[in-house]
């Protein structure tokens, strides 16, 4: 019996294609332009296709978590423990090198040379969203202390950060501009909302709905994938499955934005 199911959403059409099946737990799906699937499992990165998985040799980071994706340049960058915390990486597929910034900080997204990501700084152990520019080595706190704040991504055109937070009383959608201004929830319901992904065509954001008073963000539940307008309008339900944690953590769209990829769990 199949643990874990990568699977493509059509937007079109809502058909759902599987890619691979596997008796293991693997996670978090990206998109690569030439059509395969980086996931992680094991806490090893793998590229993942119609043949199966496919370990990608990322050398001593063996607690390679589901914080992970793509540069523009076609760069891995992921997050992976060690016992300090999560760090970041880059990968060029022969070696990987650390990213200079504090741990623990889990990657979420990238628009050229800028990253986004959840952190923790200072003492308080609040998760909040930062930026970090590979090309200057700068880094930018964007949001205060006085929530949890997660799940970023950029919108296609990088003026924009999605992300969810709990400054309103439980996980929500949000967006503010990349510098960290106008941050404001773009709706708001009694579902537990994380991880928005815009689609690169513009046109769509998807999100997992956890049912109301859900704690976080849990592996092996009852959960669902809506979709909506970046204005908030037309807000639908495409998908209900077994997952949650590591569905869709990080961006999972195809290039030109008409099919995402996730993945399902089967129940234990």
């Amino acid at each position: 019996m199949w643990r874990s199911s990568l699977e493509v959403f059509d937007m079109a059409s809502g058909d759902v294609r599987v890619i691979c099946r596997s008796h293991d737990v693997f996670e978090a799906p990206n998109w690569h332009p030439e059509g395969w699937f980086l996931v992680n499992s094991g806490g090893r990165l793998f590229r993942a296709d119609d043949k199966g998985l496919h370990p990608l040799p990322t050398g001593s980071n063996e607690r390679c978590n589901n914080d992970h994706g793509f540069l523009s340049d076609g760069r891995i960058v992921f997050s992976a423990h060690d016992g300090t915390g999560a760090g970041m990486h880059l990968f060029d597929g022969r070696e990987c090198r650390p990213v200079g910034l504090p741990r623990p900080s889990w990657w979420h997204g990238a628009h050229g040379s800028l990253l986004t990501y959840a952190c923790v700084r200072g003492g308080d152990r609040v998760v909040r969203i930062a930026t970090y520019d590979l090309d200057t080595g700068t880094e930018r706190i964007l949001t205060p202390d006085t929530a949890h704040h997660d799940g970023p991504d950029f919108s296609s055109c990088g003026a924009f950060i999605w992300y969810n937070s709990d400054a309103t009383g439980h996980a929500q959608i949000w967006r503010m501009r990349r510098a960290g201004s106008e941050a404001a929830p773009v709706f708001r319901d009694e579902n537990v909302n994380w991880f928005p992904h815009p689609s690169p065509c513009g046109r769509h954001v998807i999100y997992l709905v956890y049912p109301p008073g859900t704690a976080g963000h849990p592996a092996d539940m009852s959960v669902q994938i809506h979709a909506m307008s970046p204005d908030g309008s037309k807000r639908r339900k495409l998908l209900a499955l077994h997952g949650g944690q590591g569905t869709m953590n990080v961006p999972c769209w195809s290039p030109d934005g008409s099919a995402f990829a996730y993945v399902r769990f089967n129940e234990r």
